[in-house]
């Protein structure tokens, strides 16, 4: 089984830790002749696929890499502008890497916000008062986790819908914050994590759970 990402969210919505554990990769890349037989456009500062889906390019996949090196946001690595330098015959045929976009660090923040704002959503819709709010989202892929403590800390798992032992592998991250973030002299509440005794236990606790699907006593 796989876990994808943790995330840790404070009570203000602000995103204090981000980790990708897993990424899949979703790369295609092929050499094409001119003119190129795809539509591009650009989008969100990237250049991505608009029409013209083919041997798994997908439509919204991001130009990533052109002739093996990686593109600039819209630009190429020497600061031209990709949809232009692929309208010149000139610069034919041409290597060109597509796949999934990275989120970038506004994006994620942005999605944290956004998360926290709904699980706030899903609390006041509840017919019974004092509910949990969302613990849980599935989508075919993945199913993402959530745990907030007493002090509104989220803690955010995003793993395979298989995968087994998360409720607890969410506490055991609590632990982890616990003991390596909150007793650190050095960090300060509701601010970004940066701790390497953190980073550590957190991976390895990823580890055991996707290796044993959960955790068993003394764990």
């Amino acid at each position: 089984m796989v876990i994808f990402s943790v995330y840790v969210v404070n009570k203000a919505g602000g995103l204090i830790y981000q980790y990708d554990n897993y990424v899949p990769r979703t790369d295609v890349e092929k050499t094409f002749s001119h003119p190129l037989d795809l539509v591009l456009k650009h989008h969100d500062e990237k250049v991505v696929v608009s029409f013209g889906q083919r041997d798994g390019i997908k439509v919204g996949h991001a130009l990533l890499s052109i002739n093996g090196v990686d593109v600039l946001g819209k630009n190429t690595a020497d600061g031209k502008d990709i949809l232009e330098y692929l309208k010149d015959p000139a610069n034919y045929p041409v290597s060109i890497r597509f796949g999934r976009a990275r989120l970038s660090s506004n994006e994620k923040l942005m999605l944290a916000s956004m998360f926290h704002s709904l699980f706030a959503i899903g609390s006041q819709l509840s017919p019974e008062v004092g509910s949990s709010g969302i613990e849980m989202l599935e989508t075919d892929v993945f199913k993402l986790h959530c745990f907030q403590t007493l002090t509104g800390i989220k803690f955010i798992v995003l793993a395979d819908p298989r995968q087994s032992g998360i409720d607890a592998l969410l506490k055991k991250i609590y632990e982890i914050y616990s003991d390596f973030a909150l007793k650190n002299p050095f960090y300060s509440l509701e601010m970004p994590i940066r701790c390497e005794l953190f980073d550590q236990n957190l991976k390895s606790a990823l580890e055991v759970a996707e290796k044993a699907g959960n955790f068993g006593a003394g764990s």
